[in-house]
């Protein structure tokens, strides 16, 4: 299952949605850091094009962990990024780089992912682009 994993990064950091989304369970439920769960592909796909408005973001530094049973898996990962346009309620967008680590967790179901929760600390993510500190 972590082969599943694998590709949805992989197409992250190529820009690659579609890729994303093949990866992906048609009810996904998109646990995002400090918002809402998002239901759907269709939801899904909104928030990457959301993303990819705001933000240009490479994952590196990638650790993957399968549970047993290969219904559940994780990364660590360091979000390396450039903050490209002004996110609503965030700090005005100028290009700012920042690096920030972060993880994922997943439930996998008949070889797709049908659960992506993803966590960062958004207050060290502000400070940075911020340029405060």
């Amino acid at each position: 299952m972590t082969e599943t994993v694998k590709r949805y990064f992989e197409a992250f950091n190529a820009g690659d949605v579609a890729g994303m989304l093949a990866c992906l369970s048609d009810d996904v439920a998109h646990h995002v850091n400090e918002g809402h769960i998002r239901v759907g592909k269709d939801r899904f796909a909104a928030f990457c094009a959301h993303m990819n408005r705001c933000y240009k973001e490479e994952l590196t530094d990638m650790v993957l962990f399968e549970a047993e049973g290969a219904t559940r898996a994780a990364a660590e990962y360091v979000v390396n990024g450039t903050y490209l346009e002004t996110d609503e309620g965030l700090p005005a967008a100028n290009g700012q780089t920042y690096r920030l680590p972060a993880g994922s967790f997943f439930d996998l179901s008949d070889g797709l992912i049908a659960r992506v929760t993803t966590y960062y600390n958004l207050a060290d993510w502000t400070k940075q682009v911020s340029g405060s500190g």
